[in-house]
């Protein structure tokens, strides 16, 4: 089973920009969709986006559309989330979590039925000013 870690997270000014990262070790990565999550404390974990296999789809919620982009290197097992113009409803923990399905065509943004098998520790991303 894939473990997946994140890094990146920090506090940042309204409109600035962060890069998560979530990497595994190995290179078992590139067979999984991965998915980016995140939670505020007293409310529902919410999908950000996801990408299949071998990026060619991705997914993402409506409120980060076009200020958010996620990619992935899979020589690196690496993960990104490129995002820009955060908002203070931006702010939640953030989680990367791998598909349970190999080699699947297709990302949800729901975790509610064990789309994804493991989850990392979590990133906290914080926009202050």
């Amino acid at each position: 089973q894939l473990q997946p870690v994140e890094s990146g997270g920090g506090l940042v000014q309204p409109g600035g920009s962060l890069s998560l990262s979530c990497v595994t070790s190995g290179d078992k990565l590139r067979r999984y969709s991965v998915g980016w999550f995140r939670q505020v404390p007293g409310k529902e974990r919410e999908g950000v986006s996801c990408i299949t296999p071998g990026g060619i789809t991705t997914n993402y919620e409506d409120s980060v559309k076009g200020r958010f982009t996620i990619s992935r290197d899979n020589a690196k097992s690496t993960v990104y989330l490129q995002m820009n113009s955060l908002k203070p409803g931006d702010t939640a923990f953030y989680y990367c979590a791998v598909g349970r399905t190999p080699y699947s065509n297709t990302c949800t943004l729901s975790s509610d039925n064990g789309e994804y098998s493991s989850w990392g520790q979590g990133t906290q991303v914080t926009v202050s000013s």
